[in-house]
């Protein structure tokens, strides 16, 4: 029997591969960063061919890390950072444009005009979404209307759009398969969630035609074979699902209630909902978390763009860290009575504000700041704005009269590594973080769906079973520490988002 799922986990800032044995153990792992392009500002591309070329010089590399052929590799599932769009050329398989990235603000004026004119009520009871830059229609329509011609083609069927997913799932197999699953598709303004079929409403309100449209599938499904030249020999591509839903996964959240939170470029929480579609009174998103063996389970979904991007911030932007391991020791050192506060809307604010038209801001600064009260608060940040998420998630929650969400929150992501940041974090939510042994949930997300569906990985109930706890935070902040310091948080927000 194959000894390996190989995992794809084409993320925003890098590509990597995992093989994952059975008992979810990494026997090896490659990561590979891209360029990100900022054309103008609040723009974000990336070159279509380095997704795919950074995947697949991964893919190859772990396998030979591994000493692994193709006949050890039972199947390959893709994860990806989701919104991002790519159009290519069905006959030569090139993209028209630079991809645009799920960060991008570009289609912000087209998102204001379509919620004046009174269409976010039902592209939100469709699809569960809001109308705003960061979903894949908008950019589509973008693309068709500003390369020449582009329109045109698409009607006469020449072109396809895909996510990530299905970017990387054509050029695996050739162009044989044009396809996505249902977590990716409902990411995009143009999937009705209750039914899982693409929404000639849609479609038509963000002028998209059905021929650029991949064939929406579940997430442990048959995606088709990677070609023999890639790798040696075909290996079947048999699970695919969205970066968070994979976590969601990954992390074996798979009772109603259980919340996760990925701390990646941006921070992604998501609180399972079962088979209910929860709409939400605080602006969060009603998405699918996954589709396996014909049941859909859906999620309410609070998105923060900016998170370990922050860190980044620090490191490429202000140079004061040389890398992004520093951000916690450069932390430690920081002054206690200073209260420094830093709203990383670099590309605007996300869930539950909504704001794709604010920038950044620092509040506190003294002639005392120093790099070490930057970092603190670029830490803190992030764990102010879950602290937005959970309680909106609470309030949804109680108002579907589905009782408590559970207290504890399961970490995963880059960031989850620091230990500062998770215990600030417990402190800021007064409630338990657990990270898990595994961190590469998102990987591991996609290795399940695609090892379940080859008989490698058991049910879902008996998946979680193989969950194991790393590391448990509890909370260690005096009361009325934690609300100070959470209403200087809001009041930053409220004087950034006024001014």
């Amino acid at each position: 029997m194959s000894s390996y799922i190989l995992a794809i986990d084409q993320g925003t800032t890098s590509s990597r591969a995992i093989l994952f044995r059975p008992d979810t153990r990494i026997a090896a792992q490659a990561q590979q960063e891209f360029a990100q392009h900022f054309p103008s500002s609040g723009w974000v591309e990336h070159e279509a061919e380095d997704l795919w070329s950074t995947t697949l010089e991964t893919c190859r590399r772990v396998m030979a890390e591994a000493g692994a052929g193709p006949a050890d590799i039972a199947a390959i599932g893709i994860t990806n950072q989701r919104e991002t769009v790519v159009v290519w050329d069905r006959k030569t398989g090139q993209a028209i444009y630079r991809a645009i990235v799920w960060q991008d603000r570009r289609t912000a004026a087209h998102c204001a005009r379509l919620k004046a004119e009174g269409h976010e009520a039902l592209v939100s009871a469709r699809t569960g979404l809001i109308l705003d830059p960061y979903f894949s229609a908008t950019k589509i329509g973008w693309i068709l209307d500003h390369v020449p011609g582009a329109r045109a083609r698409a009607k006469r069927g020449e072109l396809a759009f895909g996510t990530v997913d299905s970017w990387l799932l054509w050029r695996l197999t050739g162009g044989k398969v044009h396809a996505t699953d249902v977590t990716n598709a409902s990411r995009t303004s143009l999937l009705d969630i209750r039914t899982g079929q693409w929404d000639d409403d849609m479609l038509a309100l963000f002028g998209v035609p059905r021929s650029l449209l991949p064939e929406v599938k579940e997430c442990a499904d048959d995606f088709g074979t990677a070609l023999p030249e890639l790798f040696g020999a075909p290996i079947p591509i048999r699970g695919v699902a969205g970066d968070q839903q994979a976590a969601t996964i990954g992390q074996a959240c798979f009772q109603p209630g259980m919340i996760k939170s990925t701390y990646g470029t941006g921070c992604f929480a998501l609180l399972n909902t079962g088979e209910t579609v929860v709409t939400s009174a605080n602006r969060l998103l009603s998405t699918i978390a996954y589709q396996i063996d014909g049941q859909r389970s859906y999620a309410l979904e609070g998105s923060i763009f900016v998170a370990g991007a922050a860190v980044q911030w620090l490191r490429d932007g202000l140079g004061i860290i040389d890398s992004s391991e520093e951000s916690e020791k450069l932390a430690e050192a920081a002054d206690p009575a200073q209260n420094v506060y830093l709203v990383p809307a670099f590309v605007g604010l996300g869930a539950p504000h909504w704001n794709p038209d604010v920038r950044g801001a620092m509040f506190g600064l003294t002639r005392a700041t120093t790099g070490a009260e930057i970092a603190l608060a670029t830490l803190e940040s992030v764990c102010y704005q879950t602290a937005d998420l959970i309680d909106a998630m609470h309030a949804d929650w109680a108002d579907a009269g589905a009782g408590s969400v559970p207290t504890v929150l399961r970490v995963d992501g880059g960031m989850s590594a620091s230990n500062l940041a998770m215990q600030r974090l417990a402190d800021i939510l007064a409630a338990p973080v657990d990270r898990p042994a595994v961190r590469e949930t998102t990987a591991l997300g996609a290795a399940y769906v695609a090892g379940y569906r080859v008989g490698l990985f058991p049910t879902p109930g008996h998946f979680a079973d193989m969950w194991r706890l790393e590391r448990h935070f509890t909370p260690a902040m005096p009361a009325a520490t934690r609300e100070q310091k959470l209403e200087g948080w809001r009041d930053a927000v409220r004087r950034l988002t006024m001014a």
